[in-house]
């Protein structure tokens, strides 16, 4: 019996998530592709495999025997050890996601704050790239994505602790046994919409993909790396994408029990579970080939004077009406005002100042 035994059982568990990992990752990378080529009107992958379905192994095996490639003037162990510092940190975080009541490596009491807090860590290993790489493309594609994920972290973790003032605990499996009859999106539509937002920039995909942007700093800190340890920053990224649509789901979206009450099986909370996780992946798939790139200077203007102002009113509103006691309904009244209100500064502001800063009520001046 693997129950009987802990450490069995925990090995079992974490093995799971491993296979569950790699092979979500391999079928993204395939399908992502596949969703921006119908969008774009072409096939995507069709030749390895039928449909293409292999193309993501023929990739993992090209990378896998790929020439690995140091330069000279690199510090050697900053190097090396960077890949494994944006990826273990993104690995961690899926050993507290519950993917049913009953179905995780570990049950935390503090685990969105643990997730939460170790996702954050992988800024340092995009920081050891650009620095250890000895190039100066790679250090400013660096420094740009340090700025970039310390910005919208805050706002993030701000749109989280509203769900969690809410629910009134940390616990993931807690925190979805209490959306049976209404997920958290219906009281907390600002924080979903700024979760959202912050968590396209915190995976650095477009419009905010500007640490890694080709046409000015020619891929970012990634610039030197080649075979295994670029396909690990690689792999990186489509983790993310996997673990902050399973915690969407979980944290808004009512995880494996809205609909259908807390009174379902596991097959059917795997289900659930699985649908909401694919409707988010989709949803970041579509918007990372549809939004054109942001600048620099309005990438920040926009997380300073429009997000975090509002992610502040959001723990501001939900404040007010737990203190007071108010009913559910005018807080998500409240959230989806001031929803509306963010939509229409950001629209007022783009008006405003014309084609040089969409974000700030400011036109830019002497920027370029």
């Amino acid at each position: 019996m693997i129950a009987d035994n802990p450490w069995i059982d925990a090995i079992v568990r974490i093995l799971l998530v491993v296979v569950v990992v790699i092979g979500a990752a391999l079928i993204l990378i395939w399908l992502e592709r596949k969703v921006a080529g119908r969008i774009q009107q072409r096939l995507g992958p069709m030749v390895v495999g039928p449909y293409g379905l292999l193309q993501s192994v023929a990739d993992a095996i090209k990378l896998l025997t790929k020439e690995d490639l140091r330069p000279a003037s690199a510090d050697r162990w900053v190097f090396e050890l960077a890949p494994f510092v944006a990826f273990v940190p993104s690995l961690l975080t899926l050993m507290s996601l519950p993917f049913t009541a009953d179905l995780f490596v570990r049950n935390l009491e503090l685990g969105l704050f643990y997730i939460v807090s170790v996702s954050g860590l992988s800024i340092v290993g995009l920081l050891m790239a650009g620095w250890g790489s000895a190039n100066k493309y790679a250090l400013l594609g660096a420094v740009r994505a340090a700025a970039q994920l310390i910005s919208y972290e805050i706002p993030l973790v701000l749109a989280i602790l509203g769900v969690a003032m809410v629910s009134g605990t940390l616990n993931l499996v807690e925190l979805v046994d209490g959306q049976g009859r209404v997920p958290y999106i219906a009281w907390q539509p600002l924080g979903f919409g700024i979760f959202i937002i912050a968590t396209l920039a915190e995976l650095y995909r477009n419009p905010f993909d500007i640490p890694t942007a080709e046409s000015e700093i020619v891929g970012g800190p990634f610039i030197e790396y080649s075979g295994i340890r670029w396909s690990m920053f690689f792999f990186a990224e489509y983790v993310n994408v996997f673990m902050l649509s399973v915690l969407a789901s979980l944290v808004f979206l009512g995880g494996w029990n809205w609909p259908l009450g807390n009174e379902v099986g596991w097959p059917l909370q795997l289900v659930l579970i699985f649908v909401k996780t694919s409707a988010m992946l989709l949803m970041f798939m579509w918007l990372r080939v549809s939004l054109p790139r942001l600048r620099i200077d309005q990438l920040m203007s926009f997380c300073w004077q429009v997000l975090l102002p509002f992610s502040f009113l959001g723990i501001i509103i939900n404040g007010l009406v737990l203190v007071y006691e108010w009913p559910d309904v005018l807080l998500g009244l409240f959230s989806g005002l001031a929803a509306l209100i963010a939509g229409w500064a950001v629209y007022r502001g783009s008006r405003r100042a014309g084609a040089s800063q969409p974000w700030s009520p400011v036109p830019a001046r002497g920027m370029y």
